[in-house]
């Protein structure tokens, strides 16, 4: 049984290519290469973007992201970053690896580790997240297929080997824009806000509409567009699956404000300068969509469950936890070097409270480690990280984030805000002796204490970290959602029964005896 109005994707499909990759690995200039001049159309501070690797905005992101590709080509770094395709035998990223065991998962994890060491987990949509989610749809293909979709769940395995083999950095627009959310998508004026179906061709679909939030959409090759916002009858056009190259006619990012160019020098903001991945509003104006690149079609159920009933998001957002107990470590080191800098390392309360947020990391990390090693098989030998335990470490992401920022700010107090304007002020000659004189601390110099406390106010206060802090709280949805798809997985039936047996051992008379 196929789908009214769709021509059949096997005799319609070709096979996925894009002259833009040569295939297998690729360095961080072969990354950059291809964001050059490929034509995407890019907006931000009133303007249209030329070239994005060139653009103050995102000249400096884009490196750090190229950097990522150069630590998996290194032969140094063979055997923790890369496996071999099991379609072409050449080496490509463990990032895409199915794992079919725990070892597997740790391995993966090692790579992921690698990764965010290099953005401090501050980039949270490195290459690695979607691609959890595309290793999930191409292990459990079965519930894409129900209902005689066999062929669109051929079509996910074949983009997920696609982007494997090729080395693609794909970001996803699976949010809805904020106009009316008290209306669904298809009650929308005029219907097509929300970026959906438009016109059936046999060469493909056309889409219309627009989607967010596009983080690192800017810098990346495909974005895949879906909802895992719910849907409902009426909502079919909108219940769809499928990759856009980001230079495809009719796409166009629109960027938020840059923190990476609004700093006013490397120094003064280290991680807005480098690590801002940037988040964005796209817009299918039009957009041809070929068969072969939909994977999920006009299908509410399918919509749904490719997120929940394949391992697509716990995979792809074991990634994201991977990477965010990098970020609690680095914050847990900063807070150790300021204390150690201002010379109250020593004090017992000042220990006690750099021990609140090591106790954060050190659980949280136990988290991930817990869900790894309790990981067990689907229907198809892949091991998924254990639910319980990953819905739990979401569920305190967005809580104990801005808890740990609070203890850093508690930490450094006013430092971080009696600080030079600007590295230039160390370069005036009566300034940067008063600097020199009274910016310092026992044993570091003016300019070191000045870098240390730039890099912790780039971390807790500054524009970049109050997007972090927003950003851990919702990147995953609104805390309540979160904590309803922990209650689905926790295991009330073990606590229900402790309960009974309390109550099973007596009554007024007594103990009960067996």
């Amino acid at each position: 049984m196929g789908i009214k109005g769709v021509p059949p994707i096997e005799k319609t499909s070709k096979a996925l290519s894009d002259d833009r990759f040569p295939g297998g690995l690729r360095t961080g200039a072969q990354y950059l290469d291809a964001l050059k001049g490929d034509g995407r159309r890019v907006f931000i501070d009133g303007e249209e973007v030329g070239e994005v690797t060139a653009h103050p905005a995102f000249a400096e992101p884009a490196k750090s992201m190229a950097r990522l590709f150069d630590i998996s080509c290194d032969p140094a770094n063979a055997e923790l970053m890369t496996y071999a395709s099991p379609a072409t035998g050449a080496p490509v990223n463990r990032i895409w690896q199915m794992p079919y065991s725990v070892e597997d998962l740790n391995l993966r994890r090692g790579a992921i580790e690698r990764w965010a060491e290099e953005s401090l987990g501050f980039m949270g949509r490195t290459p690695d997240h979607v691609a959890g989610f595309f290793v999930g749809y191409a292990t459990e293909p079965e519930t894409l297929a129900r209902d005689g979709n066999e062929a669109f769940a051929r079509n996910a395995v074949r983009i997920y080997e696609f982007l494997r083999d090729n080395d693609i950095y794909i970001s996803y627009t699976i949010v809805p824009p904020q106009i009316d959310r008290s209306k669904p998508a298809h009650r929308q004026e005029p219907p097509e806000l929300y970026a959906g179906v438009v016109e059936e061709r046999d060469d493909g679909v056309v889409i219309q509409g627009a989607q967010m939030l596009g983080t690192g959409t800017v810098l990346s090759d495909y974005v895949h567009l879906s909802t895992i916002h719910p849907l409902g009858p009426g909502d079919e056009n909108h219940a769809i699956s499928l990759i856009v190259p980001c230079n495809a006619p009719g796409v166009k990012i629109h960027s938020r404000r840059s923190y990476a160019g609004a700093a006013s020098s490397m120094f003064d903001y280290p991680l807005a300068s480098r690590f801002d991945e940037t988040d964005s509003l796209v817009v299918y104006d039009k957009v041809l969509v070929p068969w072969e690149h939909i994977f999920v079609y006009k299908n509410l159920e399918a919509c749904r469950d490719q997120w929940f009933e394949t391992p697509a998001h716990i995979l792809g957002n074991n990634q994201s936890q991977i990477r965010f107990v990098t970020k609690l470590r680095f914050l847990t080191g900063l807070a150790k070097k300021i204390a150690e800098m201002n010379g109250v390392w020593p004090m017992p309360p000042v220990q006690a409270q750099i021990a609140d947020i090591a106790v954060q990391a050190a659980m949280y990390e136990g988290l991930v480690s817990g869900q790894i090693a309790d990981a067990a098989p689907n229907r198809n030998g892949v091991y998924v990280p254990h639910a319980q335990t990953h819905y739990a470490a979401m569920s305190l992401q967005s809580r104990i984030y801005p808890e740990i920022l609070n203890l850093l700010r508690e930490l450094v107090g006013g430092g971080v805000i009696q600080l030079p304007s600007h590295i230039s002020d160390f370069d005036t000659p009566e300034g940067g002796d008063d600097i020199r004189r009274y910016v310092q601390s026992p044993g570091v110099p003016a300019e070191e204490r000045v870098k240390l406390l730039k890099l912790a106010w780039d971390a807790v206060g500054s524009e970049f970290a109050g997007r972090h802090d927003q950003y851990e709280k919702f990147y995953a949805g609104a805390p309540f959602i979160v904590k309803h798809r922990f209650m689905r997985n926790y295991d009330f039936d073990k606590a229900d029964d402790l309960v009974d047996r309390a109550l099973a051992g007596y009554d007024k008379t007594g103990r009960i005896e067996d």
